[in-house]
């Protein structure tokens, strides 16, 4: 139903020569479009942007609270946005509100530059156009490691022990950094916590959640373990934040986005010293055997609610925004699903996640649901008021209200 394979290999090999629409053929149409805030998607909107005039405009909302937006505004009638972009989880409950519409029409017309690897299909439709791939793992400073005399770590228990070696030694007050701000960012850091145990998140064939066991205790205890080597605002830390703290020198253990890898690398907004000492690489694994870690794409959707020209001008102006001059232009910026691509620094932690053997994230209607209430609710364990059981059946009695309105749960 869902693409669930997607891998670094695939993803790598795609994509013939896209050619950028040539003044993008359109005299009528509102584009708008919402979305995250970060140098990738910044650049797709700013490209597709190239196809307003003639009769046609193109506006945007790129901001880190994408995802608290986007119902609400395509749930209005014409939708607030003509375009969502969107990643495996994000499009989960857009589907379900059937907020989005089919694009195989668009896809025939306007999509001749798209391969299979890009076409997210549910159910037979294609729902999506993905244009890059993404992971949390590991970056570090060789340079720290290198001082505090320890190996690169290849689990979380050796991130932790790294850290710990690096702050008695006075080398950094907070070497670890992670997306641990409350809500999305923090359930995030669950679910890939837990991916690292190898157990489901649900009981076989059920919307039940199962996590309030042995598992998610691990999972929990992992995580805390690592915020208590972190700077203490860490609910606040999402991922413009701890790009930030990385770039100002402030830490040298960090799990965060692909995507981040190529404005650290860059040369603006950090110094010679930490760019040149800055590493990527796989994620850790949790128990030594399963990565902890999840697959993502994102890629662009078409709003259900607007007219057919506005869908089809949204939807030419986005193939303009991933054309092969933008991902040569901006290489560096993503891990992107396009033969024009070429991997490097920037890209080696997601290729080796993909590598190591991590999942994509759950692509289930129901999963929306749990990271919300693990991202609400497991804020007092880590700041040290409960105990790692309480906070998990406050995960399972929130979720389960929630699952039993939406009808997921009797």
């Amino acid at each position: 139903m869902f693409l669930k394979n997607l891998t670094l290999a695939s993803a790598m090999s795609v994509l013939a020569s896209t050619a950028a629409y040539a003044g993008c053929g359109l005299t009528a149409g509102n584009v708008n479009v919402l979305g995250n805030d970060f140098a990738a998607i910044q650049a797709v909107v700013a490209a597709a942007g190239e196809c307003a005039g003639d009769g046609v405009t193109v506006e945007s909302n790129l901001t880190t609270e994408h995802r608290d937006l986007q119902v609400a505004a395509l749930t209005a009638n014409p939708a607030q946005y003509t375009s969502a972009i969107v990643a495996n989880s994000s499009i989960v409950p857009l589907l379900n509100d059937g907020l989005i519409r089919p694009l195989d029409d668009l896809v025939a017309k306007h999509g001749a530059s798209l391969q299979p690897h890009q076409l997210i299909t549910i159910d037979g439709k294609v729902m999506a156009v993905a244009f890059m791939a993404n992971a949390q793992h590991l970056f570090y400073r060789s340079d720290i490691l290198e001082a505090a005399g320890v190996a690169v770590p290849s689990s979380y228990a050796e991130v932790v022990a790294a850290a710990e070696k690096i702050k008695s030694m006075g080398l950094m007050d907070h070497p670890v950094i992670m997306n641990t701000k409350t809500g999305w960012n923090l359930g995030e850091e669950f679910v890939n916590m837990y991916m690292g145990t190898g157990a489901p998140f649900f009981k076989a064939g059920s919307a039940e959640v199962s996590i309030n066991n042995e598992n998610g205790v691990a999972a929990l205890n992992m995580l805390k373990a690592l915020t208590e080597h972190s700077n203490p605002d860490f609910l606040t830390y999402d991922s413009n934040a701890t790009a930030a703290v990385w770039e100002g020198g402030q830490a040298a253990l960090g799990i965060m986005w692909g995507s981040r890898g190529g404005p650290i690398l860059d040369d603006e907004g950090s110094t010679a010293e930490i760019v040149n000492a800055t590493v990527l690489t796989g994620a850790p694994t949790l128990n030594g055997d399963n990565v902890a870690s999840t697959l993502w794409w994102d890629g662009f959707t078409i709003a259900a609610n607007i007219s057919d020209d506005d869908a089809e001008a949204t939807f030419v102006a986005l193939v303009n925004g991933i054309s092969d001059d933008v991902v040569k232009a901006n290489n560096s910026a993503a891990v992107w699903l396009s033969a024009a691509y070429e991997p490097n620094a920037a890209s080696a932690g997601v290729a080796a996640t993909a590598a190591s053997g991590a999942s994509p994230y759950p692509m289930l209607p129901y999963m929306g649901l749990l990271h919300t209430a693990l991202g609400a609710e497991i804020t007092e364990f880590l700041q040290g008021s409960e105990s790692a059981e309480q906070a998990l059946a406050d995960v399972e009695a929130a979720y389960t209200t929630a699952a039993k309105e939406q009808g997921f749960l009797q």
